[in-house]
């Protein structure tokens, strides 16, 4: 979510204001956090909305994946990885490329619908529609943060859940219906 993807990336201001959520509650759950940013020196770095406060790694990359060697060092490092969370743009470049090769690893994606998008609506539902047709969880920012805590007994789930008392911007999602 860099600073030139502004302007061409469709509910852009949603994914944002979705995605600095994702990142409040990973920061609250203790969750490690990897970012890569796509050819910075062209596109910039991650606009200043999203606090990348404590996050594990923040990389440059030209692959449109982001399973590079040192996202898998660092992902090797974290006991007992299982499964990913994705948000980002584009749908279906980086984001659909990162989970393809993630599956392919044996990895568990689940990819945040109102927290990723494209320049085009039919790019970005088309690549959700491909990626939940090879076995990718396609979810909302709401769904992955109480799945995480996963029981009102969970002693963050107060943080949580007041990070989620405003419904998330539906982000175009709802513009398929």
């Amino acid at each position: 979510m860099q600073e030139r993807f502004r302007p061409a990336i469709k509910y852009f201001g949603d994914i944002i204001s979705v995605g600095q959520r994702l990142l409040q509650g990973a920061r609250i759950l203790g969750i490690p956090v990897i970012v890569t940013e796509q050819y910075p020196k062209g596109l910039g770095s991650t606009v200043q909305e999203i606090d990348l406060t404590g996050v594990k790694l923040v990389l440059p990359k030209s692959k449109f994946s982001m399973v590079l060697p040192e996202v898998e060092a660092a992902l090797a490092e974290i006991p007992g990885v299982r499964s990913v969370v994705l948000f980002g743009v584009e749908t279906h470049v980086c984001i659909q490329q990162t989970a393809l090769e993630l599956v392919g690893r044996g990895i568990e994606v689940h990819i945040v619908a109102d927290a990723t998008s494209s320049r085009s609506m039919m790019d970005r539902m088309f690549a959700l529609e491909r990626l939940a047709r090879t076995g990718i969880i396609v979810t909302t920012s709401e769904a992955v943060l109480l799945q995480l805590v996963a029981d009102k007994d969970h002693p963050k789930f107060k943080e949580i859940q007041n990070l989620i008392k405003a419904s998330a911007p539906e982000s175009g999602l709802l513009s398929k219906v």
